[in-house]
């Protein structure tokens, strides 16, 4: 009975993985299809009319995994023969590398005040906080959009920079990190001599390691993805991250939408699989020290 139940759901949780998993694996599948196969399989789509218009689509869409013949052309076209997806790729990491790292070193700092000193002063910034992070990007991007104009960094690195460098997200999230801490810890390193800076950077960031990759990882993949605030704070297109051009896949990039899609995982997949063991820890993290 126990062998048969484990059976079903295994069975039922291979069923959804397929299912979650089908839309990578036909992306990656037929970024290997020539441009002429891809529009017969799903030119019906994207088609338009002279005016611009829509056509009506009167036949299915053929979802197709395997290619009549492999071909790399898509990706010779993105790599080399197209340098504007590879300048969109590196602006994508131009942009999301120092908030990650900025964001980190600001929220580390804040959490640990927060996490370490009590008052009523305290309880209030860090509501705000809270409130805050539970308002979506959309309703804080006029806001954000009149302070740029006003500090005049409209259509520069620093209008995408700034409001990632001081998100609450990482603040939140590190703080209650920071608080699973136990007091004795800290006590002891106080009893030891050891300042503040001293608790800060020996004691409390190693024993939040695992939470601090884990909301690296976390920052990454939410800024990796952006795509309301360069459409709004960046009007010139040279400066657009690689995530805005998958957003607007027009009739004329519909096979080279596939290869930059893949090249577009490539470098989130590769830091969760190197991160996978420190999220899942970061997540489950309860404080204290390892025996």
């Amino acid at each position: 009975m126990v062998l048969a139940q484990r059976l079903t759901g295994t069975v039922i949780a291979a069923c959804f993985a397929f299912l979650f998993l089908l839309p990578v694996i036909l992306t990656v599948t037929n970024s290997f299809m020539a441009p002429s196969e891809i529009n017969a399989n799903y030119g019906s789509i994207f088609a338009k009319t002279d005016t611009g218009g829509k056509v009506f689509i009167s036949k299915t869409v053929n979802l197709k995994f395997i290619p009549d013949m492999v071909t790399f052309s898509q990706y010779f076209t993105v790599l080399l023969k197209s340098p504007e997806y590879l300048f969109k790729f590196w602006n994508s990491v131009i942009y999301v590398v120092p908030i990650v790292v900025f964001q980190l070193f600001i929220a580390a700092l804040a959490s640990y005040g927060f996490a370490r000193y009590s008052g009523r002063v305290k309880e209030i910034i860090f509501f705000l906080y809270i409130i805050m992070m539970m308002m979506p990007y959309q309703v804080t991007l006029v806001p954000n959009y009149m302070v740029s104009n006003w500090l005049g960094i409209l259509d520069t690195k620093w209008a995408i920079w700034l409001p990632g460098f001081f998100s609450p997200f990482a603040v939140f999230l590190l703080t209650k990190f920071m608080k699973r801490i136990p007091l004795e810890v800290l006590e002891a390193g106080q009893i030891d001599g050891a300042g503040e800076w001293k608790l800060f950077s020996d004691i409390c960031l190693p024993l939040c390691k695992n939470g601090i990759c884990a909301i690296a990882i976390l920052i990454f993949i939410d800024y990796w993805n952006m795509v309301e605030q360069p459409l709004i704070l960046l009007s010139d297109e040279q400066m657009h991250p690689l995530s805005v051009f998958l957003s607007k896949i027009n009739s004329g990039e519909i096979s080279l939408a596939f290869a930059v899609a893949v090249i577009y995982m490539v470098p989130p997949l590769l830091i969760f699989m190197y991160g996978e063991e420190y999220l899942v820890e970061g997540i489950s993290y309860q404080g204290g020290i390892k025996g």
